[in-house]
């Protein structure tokens, strides 16, 4: 299997970039999967998820995506997100915590809305259960 070059960059840093066989994303228009001669495409993410990462020597690995695009070129596949956690920098117990207050509170503010993606997104980037 083809691979490509993959960046993964926030506003406040550059998050990964390596060589992956397929990134998984949800778009707002949908999940998407990307793989080595897909074709030129930009898509704005959908915010409160994650995206998957398969590197070529099978090793799959979350991110939580807050906001942003997803490009696609013959260069390969950039992530530009408002800001981004690699999997191993998830505290999942305060994530889950926060989660199931913000849901149980309700997201009547801006702010509880995104405070509910945001955890959201870090579950999924963990491979937790929503």
């Amino acid at each position: 299997m083809a691979d490509m070059q993959v960046d993964l960059v926030a506003v406040e840093r550059a998050v990964w970039s390596g060589r992956a066989d397929m990134v998984v994303a949800r778009t707002v228009d949908g999940d998407i999967g990307i793989m080595a001669g897909h074709a030129p495409l930009l898509a704005e993410l959908k915010e409160g998820f994650a995206a998957r990462i398969q590197q070529p020597d099978g090793t799959i690995f979350g991110v939580a995506v807050h906001g942003g695009f997803l490009s696609v070129t013959s260069d390969g596949v950039s992530i530009l997100a408002e800001s981004a956690q690699m999997e191993d920098e998830i505290d999942i117990k305060r994530a889950r915590e926060i989660y199931e207050r913000a849901k149980a509170v309700g997201t009547d503010s801006a702010e509880a809305e995104a405070e509910l993606r945001r955890a959201r997104a870090q579950l999924l980037a963990t491979g937790q259960e929503i």
